[in-house]
């Protein structure tokens, strides 16, 4: 096991810095990673590898590179207004892990409101893991990559899905579309949570009308017949709540 978890730490670091391999190594001494294996996803915020628990349950190691800059400016926009995360320290690095944090909580939150998302299974510090969607290392497909059986019925679950963030949630995605939903085994999966918000953010109602608008703009174009955006705002937060 150590010569194991000694090939995965060298191989991780020619990636990321010392304190982030650090982070992978306590987790894996915690028991929460046994192994990992290739990189399934890369972005400018972050890289996704594919691994496993002790218990064989497979799972998506999300890592937030803190070497980066690039959404610096943007992750602010998102953090500040949300009172679930007053008094963080506005250094790089400290944003990074609040950052991390924030999609924990909102995934906990969603999966806690019975919304189809990644369950979540721990975070510390940029480091992120959560259950993997798809099989054998292979990711489910996005919806956009997808020729969808019952298209319609996607489309109403996402809005039910929607719904249940804003009431039992509380929080808005804040960034859905068809590039933040899985289809997997026949089901819509959000994904992508580190930008959504609590309804107490100042522009969570902007956010929760821009998700119901790309919803409606990508399956307007597969030829679904679709509730105007107006409609479904007055049916999750009430007419009078809405602008």
């Amino acid at each position: 096991m150590k010569e194991k978890r000694s090939e995965e730490y060298d191989a991780l670091e020619e990636v990321f810095d010392r304190q982030t391999l650090m982070t992978i190594y306590d987790l894996m001494n915690k028991n929460e990673i046994k192994n990992i294996f290739g990189a399934i996803k890369a972005g400018k915020e972050s890289k996704l590898y594919w691994g496993t628990r002790p218990d064989g349950q497979a799972i998506a190691i999300k890592i937030f590179l803190v070497f980066t800059a690039e959404f610096r400016k943007g992750m602010l926009s998102y953090i500040n207004g949300d009172p679930r995360f007053k008094n963080i320290r506005r250094d790089h690095r400290n944003l990074i892990y609040a950052w991390a944090k924030k999609e924990y909580r909102n995934l906990s939150e969603a999966y806690a409101a019975n919304v189809k998302v990644p369950r979540p299974f721990t975070v510390e510090k940029n480091v992120l893991i959560m259950e993997f969607i798809g099989e054998d290392g292979e990711t489910a497909p996005l919806l956009k990559e997808t020729t969808l059986r019952n298209p319609h019925r996607i489309y109403q679950k996402l809005l039910a899905y929607v719904e249940k963030l804003y009431r039992k949630a509380k929080i808005v995605h804040g960034d859905l579309s068809e590039y933040n939903v899985m289809i997997w085994k026949n089901e819509p999966v959000i994904i992508d949570m580190s930008q959504s918000v609590n309804l107490g953010h100042p522009i969570a109602c902007q956010l929760l009308r821009r998700d119901l608008e790309n919803l409606n703009r990508y399956f307007n174009r597969i030829n679904v017949k679709t509730t105007s955006t107006e409609e479904i705002l007055r049916r999750i937060i009430g007419a009078a709540d809405i602008h």
